[in-house]
């Protein structure tokens, strides 16, 4: 099980969060610049985006991000709640159909605001894949 916190003050908000593994995964910081292609198992690559920076394993040059904040201060963690998670075995029509591990790229890509993650995650359907 993974823990965070968030601390507001003054117009200032501070994140923090560990990862309770019992083993080494590899995980490093990646900068992920602007317009690096992040392609999608199930739908449109995203070529044009915002800039991020988190914690990732580096999967054959494709960051699968534990968390990470974009260039617009938009931050999401990936909290691991074993047993509490069940993904769509079926795709939708008319839905963006992605596997957790695309759901932070592909939110931070564009968001720039809460109000703007909760607009994208009304079209979106979480499938159950894997990388």
């Amino acid at each position: 099980m993974c823990t965070s916190v968030l601390y507001k003050n003054q117009g200032f908000s501070y994140f923090g969060r560990n990862l309770d593994l019992q083993f080494a995964m590899g995980n490093s910081v990646i900068v992920t610049p602007r317009n690096y292609e992040f392609k999608f198992k199930e739908t449109d690559s995203i070529q044009s985006h915002a800039a991020m920076v988190g914690m990732t394993i580096n999967a054959d040059n494709y960051p699968l991000y534990f968390e990470a904040v974009n260039e617009y201060g938009v931050g999401i963690a990936g909290l691991n709640f074993s047993g509490f998670a069940e993904y769509n075995p079926e795709k939708v029509e008319g839905k963006v159909n992605i596997g957790s591990f695309e759901l932070i790229p592909y939110l931070l890509s564009s968001a720039k605001s809460i109000d703007d993650i909760k607009k994208m995650a009304q079209d979106i359907n979480i499938r159950a894949i894997s990388y």
